[in-house]
């Protein structure tokens, strides 16, 4: 049994010779702890339900904080089939304090732009920001599959801290004034499970956002696509590749993506009037593909490996937080699978949700902290979304209206390039929470004229990085750790307060990092720091001798200051951690 696909799949064994995905997964038995034989009921500070990408990298999150956690996941192992393929820079970074970056660097392919024909003529060729200053590519295809696998390896190193129960199905949850409690059902029999908290990351057919009585709103639309994973040698480079009306299918758009070994995803849109059981049959699919690959000049003994149906959804819960439930991932928003938003929104779920859950936890923060995971990542659902249907009503126009603006834009596009930005697909990039409670005062923060500003998430710099007596080259991102973390920028002296803010906040369990950034100078012995030699970092930050920048656990930026003290910092973490007022939330 699968995870179901977040649209409607449909899995086909084709006539012609099916080839298989390189990657064999790992299939895990069920298990039945031992006090449900007695039918005790036990308990765990988190329970997360649904074991792929979010509720995996929730629960990675959370462990790096030292909170345990008990995964509950209905499947036997992780995805299988063609579902996300392409994953940001923003995924990257958040993947990097997850410890998987290096084997999705090894085995993922990453890729900078595209182009979009009409017909068989170009007329876009779009590319993302990237530059030299950058460690990380805007984009990787990597198979999901992969990704849970290197997700779950990570997760199994840490076992002491994550618990993972396959084949176990939530049955019932019942909320309580001081937790959540769930029945659960194996292969081997049943049992209860109380928590202290529930996160939902089951995907979009969620059993909690069910339980609590939820349901998604926005927009469903009517446009198809048929998906199908396909073995293809080919020399082309790693690219979106995107065609409107092709004479290899007259009427429909076609995209096309690389996918490590030699696999390409096509995704082609279906006809208004065509049967959707019919359009996935064989004697349907494989001449459509056929037809494409010829039409391009590609070698015609391809084998396809999967098919599925899609439909796009623009849906969101309005709130990701009730009481002690917790939603994330496609159980609390669906997104166009256009612009490639989907299972990274859920990473970045996962990241802003996993440090503020620890955090209450381990009674370092009041529970309305989590009020403020809802805020954000509402927001960035809307933002998404926004972005996502202008993708999807040019790939998929809702009305003839629509169809003639497309054609008109299309035709006019190789000659008159200012038409051409309504083509392009918008790809993902990260959210600024530029409006979040937790913020500092816009007042606190005036006299930059450039630089991330509170709510934004840190920019890329390279520089060197010096810890435990060495260097190497290295980028500002990766002082982002599982902790508030003041960059400070210096010409060389270290305010003592800030020695003593430490201390303080370490001594109370809080997660704080004070890392010196050096214009260029002699290295300091005592502590790791960076030096920022060719200013990059300066000019990013818009900083000067004695500018501090304070960034939350998962790398945006908290606050930022020109003159900044110990108490300031010490006040926007406090405020962090104790938000005025009451949760709105409580059970």
């Amino acid at each position: 049994m699968t995870r179901p696909h977040p649209g409607d799949s449909l899995p086909l064994r084709m006539n012609r010779e099916f080839a298989a995905y390189p990657f064999k997964p790992k299939r895990y038995d069920a298990r039945l702890p031992s006090a449900a034989a007695s039918g005790e009921t036990r308990s765990a500070a988190v329970v997360i339900v649904g074991g792929g990408i979010v509720g995996l990298a929730t629960a990675l999150g959370l462990a790096n904080h030292g909170v345990a956690s008990v995964v509950i996941e209905a499947d036997d192992g992780v995805c299988v089939g063609s579902r996300a393929i392409c994953f940001s820079r923003r995924t990257l970074e958040i993947a990097d304090r997850l410890g998987i970056l290096p084997a999705l660097a090894e085995r993922g392919l990453p890729w900078t732009g595209g182009r979009s024909f009409y017909r068989d003529v170009e007329v876009l060729r779009f590319a993302m920001p990237h530059d030299a200053s950058q460690r990380l590519p805007p984009m990787v295809n990597l198979q999901q599959f992969y990704m849970e696998q290197f997700l779950l390896d990570a997760a199994e190193r840490r076992a002491s801290l994550i618990d993972i129960r396959w084949q176990t199905r939530v049955t019932e949850i019942v909320g309580r004034g001081d937790g959540v409690e769930l029945a659960l059902e194996t292969p081997l029999g049943r049992y209860r499970l109380r928590s202290q908290w529930l996160v939902g990351c089951d995907g979009a057919r969620s059993a909690v956002r069910d339980a609590a009585g939820l349901k998604l709103q926005g927009t469903s639309y009517e446009g198809r696509y048929v998906i199908a994973d396909i073995l293809l040698r080919s020399d082309r480079p790693v690219e979106r590749l995107a065609w409107f009306d092709p004479p290899s299918n007259p009427g429909s758009t076609l995209l096309m993506h690389r996918q490590p070994h030699d696999i390409w995803r096509i995704d082609y849109q279906l006809r208004d009037d065509e049967d959707a059981q019919a359009a996935v049959e064989p004697r349907n699919v494989i001449p459509r593909i056929d037809s494409h690959l010829r039409m391009i000049g590609e070698r015609p003994d391809w084998a396809p490996i999967w098919v599925s149906l899609y439909k796009a959804n623009a849906l969101t819960l309005e709130r990701y937080r009730q009481g002690r439930m917790l939603l994330a991932g496609d159980a609390a928003h669906l997104l166009p699978i256009f612009g490639v938003r989907g299972a990274n929104s859920g990473f970045e779920d996962a990241d802003n949700l996993a440090w503020k859950l620890a955090l209450v936890v381990k009674g370092l923060a009041d529970e309305s902290l989590l009020d403020s995971y809802s805020e954000e990542r509402v927001f960035a659902a809307h933002e998404n979304l926004r972005f996502a249907l202008k993708s999807t009503v040019f790939l998929s126009p809702p009305s003839h209206g629509f169809v003639l603006m497309r054609r008109a834009v299309l035709v006019l596009a190789p000659a008159q390039p200012w038409v051409r930005s309504l083509i392009n697909p918008r790809q993902t990039q990260a959210i600024a929470y530029a409006h979040s409670s937790l913020n500092q005062d816009a007042s606190a923060a005036s006299g930059f004229s450039a630089g991330p500003a509170p709510g934004a998430i840190a920019a890329e710099a390279p520089m060197t990085l010096f810890a435990d007596g060495a260097a190497r080259p290295g980028h500002l991102t990766e002082l982002v750790q599982p902790a508030f973390t003041a960059l400070y920028f210096t010409a060389g002296d270290l305010p003592g307060s800030f020695a003593g803010l430490e201390r303080r906040l370490q001594d109370a369990a809080i997660p704080f990092r004070f890392v010196p950034v050096l214009s260029g100078q002699l290295p300091l012995a005592a502590r790791p720091h960076a030096i920022d030699s060719g200013h990059a970092a300066f000019a990013a930050y818009d900083a000067r001798p004695g500018t501090l920048y304070l960034l939350r656990p998962d790398g945006h930026v908290l606050a930022r200051w020109h003159e900044a003290a110990a108490a300031d910092v010490e006040r926007a973490i406090t405020r962090t951690l104790r938000p005025p007022g009451p949760s709105k939330e409580r059970s």
